[in-house]
């Protein structure tokens, strides 16, 4: 690849040149999100929040800081305290999360469960924070500060393949949602583990019976699994062929035994659930920075942060924009208005820069038919319309 199309690609050019976040001196390595970036980003939020709610998850939220005994307790002191931040308040130390699996613990310890209440699927967009050399940081690819879309699955032991099966589904909707295809790694025992070696050997079996059962191509990563237990890794791939480490599901035998998680069985017995971990954006972020280079910036139409971009050939016809753009926000769509004293030239080649889907011009033949002229994006001029046919346009480029 030449120098000229790696800069093309890069999301950090295509971050800043299409107006969606940026990073500061003041902040290394934790991005600002500017307004177009905020689309971007709540639109990909809003896709999980719906796919999650329609597979039974709940959503919480958790505290991005709590006292360091809890980080002991978990194992992530042991085991991570390096990339972590720590801070004193009234006296007491607390560390800022650099993961979200404890707090979804306490909320199931928070009261009594019953063996009928489980599958639990708790789902958070949880801000957290890890230490990274700030040699390392690369845009939104490798950040201090970033929000992963996690879920903590709360499972009798019988119902571990299925939760993880239904998991798997998941996660193809959604990679598919994007046309990503994806490789499958079972990542195994690290050297540095917490608990037992029994423990382990029925974690991994169960994760290999899935993914065998549903068919599904894996490698195996011999000792990259999580302390706490092994996982299945998702790498995507993008247009240009690149690999890209994203979703997890991670068994987990361990945390729920150090925090004691105990439900009611149908014996009115004490027993404890096993803990499922995944994520399927991986971060937000990061995912974000994928997408930027996978498309290029040229987002789908629902995923664009401005759908349509509408031009008026002089001032004139800048009342008769703000109607068109007034009657497409109605319909739901995202709509700016280029009102600037410039020359019509100008306004469309800054907006095929911008990567809009749609640019409507408009001038005294627009206004006088109650149309537009239209122009799409990697497609080019598909002539006047009406305003209601234009619609038509958006709905069908909405599929």
């Amino acid at each position: 690849m030449s120098v000229k199309s790696e800069e093309r690609v890069n999301h950090q050019n295509l971050g800043q040149r299409l107006e969606l976040f940026m990073s500061m001196e003041e902040a290394p390595g934790m991005p600002f999100y500017l307004p177009k970036g905020m689309i971007l980003r709540n639109e990909l939020e809003n896709l999980w929040r719906e796919k999650h709610q329609r597979s039974g998850y709940q959503e919480i939220k958790t505290p991005i800081m709590m006292k360091q005994e809890l980080w002991e307790k978990s194992g992530h002191w042991d085991h991570y305290h390096e990339n972590m931040y720590f801070a004193d308040v009234d006296d007491q130390k607390y560390a800022i999360k650099p993961m979200n699996c404890p707090g979804a613990v306490l909320i199931f310890n928070s009261k009594r469960r019953s063996y009928r209440e489980l599958p639990i699927r708790y789902a958070e967009l949880g801000l957290v924070h890890r230490h990274e050399l700030s040699g390392s940081l690369n845009g939104l690819l490798r950040v201090r500060a970033f929000t992963q879309d996690d879920a903590h699955l709360f499972v009798l032991e019988e119902q571990i393949e299925s939760e993880l099966a239904k998991v798997l589904d998941l996660v193809d909707e959604f990679y598919s949602e994007f046309g990503f295809s994806y490789k499958v790694e079972l990542s195994t025992r690290p050297e540095n583990y917490m608990g037992s070696v029994e423990a382990w050997g029925k974690a991994e079996l169960a994760l290999e019976t899935v993914l065998q059962s549903k068919g599904v191509e894996y490698q195996i990563n011999e000792g990259d699994g999580a302390f706490y237990g092994p996982k299945i890794d998702f790498h995507i791939l993008d247009a240009l062929g690149r690999s890209w480490q994203c979703g997890t599901i991670q068994l987990d035998f361990q945390m729920p035994e150090k925090f004691g998680c105990q439900y009611i069985d149908e014996n009115n017995q004490l027993q404890q659930p096993i803990m499922i971990h995944r994520a399927i954006y991986g971060s937000v972020e990061r995912f974000m920075a994928i997408l930027l280079e996978h498309f290029q910036g040229s987002f789908p139409l629902w995923l664009s942060p401005i759908q349509v971009k509408v031009l008026p050939i002089a001032d004139a016809h800048i009342e008769y924009a703000e109607e068109v753009k007034q009657q497409l926000e109605q319909e739901g769509y995202r709509v700016e208005v280029d009102n600037r004293v410039e020359k019509i030239g100008l306004k469309i080649r800054e907006a095929a820069m911008q990567k809009h889907p749609y640019m409507l011009i408009v001038g005294d033949q627009e206004r006088e038919n109650n149309a537009v002229s239209v122009r799409k994006h990697k497609v080019g001029i598909l002539g006047e319309m009406s305003i209601s046919a234009f619609i038509e346009e958006l709905k069908r480029g909405d599929k």
